[in-house]
């Protein structure tokens, strides 16, 4: 007999989850999948809660327990044997705000931690952490004591409780796990949190933060193991940045926390250090100013700010000098209340200072009085009337690299056409052909050349088109093949046939897999888009294990110009699987006439083939939209097979593209590029005299290796000898 089933109105159903049903049900679930995934840090996070359930301490403040001695740790108790308090005190928090943070705190780190290292390396670094912060802590602050200093003696009467510690070890050991530039980024602000804490604040639970810290991190990379530690790498151009501003950040915090919360720190009294509101007001405002400029690698902010760290660090060696000159002769007018925190400031413009110095590199983008500065007649010279120059007469597919903030300007007696350059080791290189109407490009090579005979400069030019070379050639300048650029012809573009299978593959996959396409203007983006794409350009960046390159490349900045298009490939759940941007190609009268692909990332763990879909997708896009190409790029130093290399200078170029393949793979991408079946355009190096190719050699190499130093270079040399 068949079943009956009924599914009208009457049927019965299910009964309705409460409320607190469905809430609970929700709770259940989130525990069982954080015990599944970090179950040390889920046990230690529920003893913590029921300690503070079962004591009161989530309501109120355990400082008034008579037990509270018994279970906190520090000095009175190591003193008064109570061996047992680096153990207890570690799972308590002393009032309800402090619980918290602490169970947020510890959930975050040690959870991090243990998803990073497993669930045993994670339990037993977070707990030698603890006792060696708490313990270690002690015995220093301890032995302080003995001193004159009063801050020691203060400390040595604290108690304190909680895990942070050891939560602050765990999450410093598991950084060596992340790839650059995050492991950069993570250890240098818990080193920069950890030491202003204890420089300007100094409690005992600061103490036991710095030492935790300070222990974890060089024993990190050991710790985790060579199998899980990821490649180190260069900062780039934007870690210099970053770090530069992050400096300038922490100055103004120290300013701002002397200011408005002072107090008692290991340096002295913190009040009256900073002189009156309107003192620090003005000093706010200028440090905005300088963080902004470095921000954007302005040359000009880099001098000030040097100059301003320069003078403190100055200022500071002489009242040092001043200070030691009056104890030594014991003079009765000697004051050193203040001394030591003016120290620590100089310090901290030490730092920075340094900074700037080592990381000078990244900070070259010049001012708009230097542009003009650079040629009398070309006051007006700059991106913007590079821009309007560039619409109205057109150029080849890398001319849009030179409204580039880096670059400086030649423009023409008649002001109509101008070349881009770059100055290194006292060469003028130009980047791609002459700008201006049609049949100037000799006159504004022969002006260009003279312009910098007057200045002391080596002119040439680099990533010309035959165009440029035939310029240059007019003038008996020789010339080079560089590179090759990939075009693809867009009029009747279709992916048919067998010769397209791969591409026609990732489109498929890409479809299957619910990785949508978007051609957008990156600049306006959400935020948390913009910042997907530059933590997955950052990663490709860090990977590499050299520092980023320049010149002809950009980077996510130069995506997020509005000129710019970029194509984004976005899974089901938000997430960016790779990115890619296109630079316009403008024809004579201001029409956008192709696109040039410059960015191209894609997430390391993330769908694979995503390139190849980006390029099809925006091929297409662009074909659509009516343009007639677009160039797939020449990667530097890389050519076809077979392409000769004849003279001395082809032969150098072909030793260093080789050498930067293991770090750039740029011979490499060439070969992808075939996939689209591309013609070949020949780019070329002109140059006037073959005297002049030593220099030129240089001076290309500090362009697109800006930030190279002395290691990184043994390193291109060791790969090229392999």
């Amino acid at each position: 007999m068949a079943e009956h089933t009924t599914t009208g109105p009457n049927a019965a159903s299910p009964p309705e989850k409460t409320g607190l049903a469905t809430a609970m049900s929700r709770v259940g679930t989130m525990i069982e999948f954080a015990w599944g995934r970090v179950p040390f840090t889920t046990a230690m996070v529920a003893l913590m809660l029921a300690l503070g359930i079962v004591t009161g301490g989530l309501w109120n403040s355990l400082y008034d327990r008579g037990w509270y001695p018994d279970i906190a740790y520090g000095v009175p108790s190591l003193q008064a044997g109570r061996w047992w308090t680096p153990v207890t005190g570690s799972f308590f928090a002393a009032k309800p705000l402090d619980y918290l943070l602490q169970l947020i705190s510890f959930g975050v780190l040690v959870g991090f931690a243990e998803w990073r290292l497993g669930t045993r390396l994670t339990a037993v670094v977070a707990a030698l952490g603890q006792l060696i912060g708490v313990v270690g802590g002690g015995l220093a602050v301890w032995l302080l004591s003995w001193t004159a200093w009063p801050w020691a003696q203060d400390a040595a009467l604290q108690l304190d409780v909680g895990f942070g510690a050891g939560a602050l070890a765990a999450i410093a050991v598991s950084s060596a796990t992340l790839r650059p530039p995050w492991r950069f980024r993570l250890q240098i602000a818990l080193s920069v949190l950890v030491g202003v804490l204890w420089l300007y604040v100094g409690s005992f639970a600061d103490v036991t933060h710095l030492l935790a810290v300070a222990i974890a991190l060089p024993f990190a990379r050991r710790l985790v193991g060579p199998d899980r530690v990821a490649p180190r790498s260069t900062p780039s151009r934007r870690e210099w940045r970053l770090l530069a501003v992050t400096g300038i950040v922490v100055i103004a915090t120290v300013e701002l926390v002397e200011l408005a919360w002072p107090g008692e720190s290991p340096l002295g009294q913190t009040s009256g250090q900073v002189g009156s509101f309107l003192d620090a007001a003005i000093t706010l405002v200028v440090l905005a100013i300088l963080g902004n400029g470095l921000r954007r690698g302005r040359r000009v902010a880099w001098r000030w700010t040097v100059g301003i760290a320069a003078l403190t660090v100055a200022l500071v060696v002489l009242g040092a000098g001043a200070v030691g000159v009056a104890l030594v002769f014991d003079l009765d007018d000697s004051d050193l209340d203040g001394v030591p925190l003016f120290v620590a400031d100089g310090a901290l413009w030490g730092a920075e200072l340094a900074v700037l110095i080592v990381g000078r590199r990244a900070f070259r983008v010049p001012s708009r009085r230097k542009i003009r500065k650079m040629n009398s007649k070309s006051a007006a010279a700059g991106p913007a009337s590079a821009l309007t120059l560039l619409e109205r007469h057109g150029g080849s597919s890398v001319s849009w690299m030179t409204t580039w903030p880096e670059n400086l300007y030649f423009v023409r007696e008649d002001g109509e056409g101008y070349l881009a350059y770059r100055r290194h080791a006292g060469v003028a290189v130009a980047l791609g052909d002459p700008i201006g109407p049609a049949g100037s490009a000799e006159s504004t090579v022969r002006e260009f050349a003279q312009m910098c005979d007057r200045s002391g400069l080596v002119p040439c030019l680099f990533s010309v088109t035959s165009v440029g070379a035939a310029a240059a050639a007019a003038l008996r300048w020789e010339r080079v093949q560089v590179a090759e650029d990939t075009v693809v012809d867009l009029v009747g573009l279709e992916f048919k046939g067998k010769a397209w299978q791969d591409v026609r593959s990732a489109i498929n996959r890409a479809a299957k897999e619910g990785v949508e396409y978007r051609l957008v203007t990156l600049a306006e983006q959400s935020w948390a888009l913009v910042a997907q794409v530059r933590a997955i350009s950052d990663e490709w960046v860090g990977d590499k294990g050299m520092p980023e390159m320049g010149f002809t490349l950009g980077g996510v900045d130069e995506a997020l110009d509005p000129h710019v298009r970029v194509g984004l490939a976005i899974d089901r759940s938000g997430t960016v699987q790779g990115v890619t941007s296109w630079m316009p190609v403008y024809a004579p009268g201001g029409q956008v006439q192709g696109w040039t692909l410059d960015l191209m990332r894609r997430r390391t763990d993330g769908f694979r083939p995503v390139i190849e879909f980006l390029i099809a997708s925006s091929a297409l896009a662009f074909r659509d939209q009516g343009a007639r190409f677009v160039s797939l790029s020449g990667a530097p130093l890389a050519r076809s097979p077979g392409e000769s290399a004849g003279d001395t200078l082809e032969r150098v170029l072909e030793s260093l593209g080789a050498a930067m393949e293991p770090y750039y793979g740029f011979r490499s991408l060439h070969a992808f590029k075939m996939k689209f079946k591309p013609r070949f355009e020949p780019m070329y190096l002109t140059y006037r005299d073959a005297a002049d190719l030593p220099r030129i050699g240089i001076a290309l190499g500090r362009a697109y290796l800006p930030d190279a130093d002395l290691p990184d270079l043994v390193r291109l040399a060791r790969s090229e000898r392999g």
